[in-house]
């Protein structure tokens, strides 16, 4: 009985562990991330990044959200100047099954196997979003985030991409390091 009750405890477990977007994060070690409160959007850097004004929106919308829930507000005279860039790449997958010619595994001769067997050539495109967080005053990049993951044309499944791009990285902002 009591298997009963672990079970969906660790079926929604392995849903919550299994996530579509890799991360990473570096930052200046020198940098007193408790000093900044406010920030502002770099226009001249996201101006030049090559992707639809929408997905630009998008973007910006949910690191407004993610750095408000953080208790940062948005100003004139930012603490911080926040940019992105994205990169995108093509991937191919091929998988090859019963290739070859003469016997298949096991005892015995598989007439089945005789020269034949089935390719699978499947693509898509790997995305990659970094968030620059550079302090104002100085102008030095003081922390980067990357989240890397597959990409969708879906306009529903890209908006909650999105947010999940950028939630988990900004979730590594400010750094738990302590400054040395």
């Amino acid at each position: 009985m009591k298997t009963l009750k672990i079970l969906p405890l660790l079926f929604i477990f392995l849903l919550s562990s299994c996530s579509s977007v890799r991360v990473y994060s570096d930052f200046d070690s020198r940098a007193d991330f408790s000093q900044y409160k406010t920030y502002a959007f770099h226009k001249k850097g996201i101006d030049r990044v090559q992707i639809s004004e929408l997905d630009k929106k998008r973007i910006l919308h949910a690191i407004d959200n993610a750095l408000s829930q953080k208790g940062m507000t948005k100003n004139e005279n930012p603490d911080l100047l926040i940019n992105f860039f994205t990169k995108e790449r093509e991937q191919i997958d091929v998988n090859q099954f019963n290739m070859g010619w003469g016997y298949g595994w096991g005892w015995g001769w598989n007439p089945f196997l005789w020269g034949g067997g089935n390719t699978f050539v499947s693509s898509s495109t790997q995305g990659t979003l970094y968030i620059d967080l550079i302090d104002a005053k100085k102008k030095e990049l003081i922390w980067q985030g990357e989240g890397i993951g597959t990409l969708t044309e879906n306009r529903r499944e890209k908006e909650k991409q999105i947010n999940e791009f950028v939630s988990k990285i900004l979730a590594q902002f400010p750094p738990t390091e302590t400054k040395k």
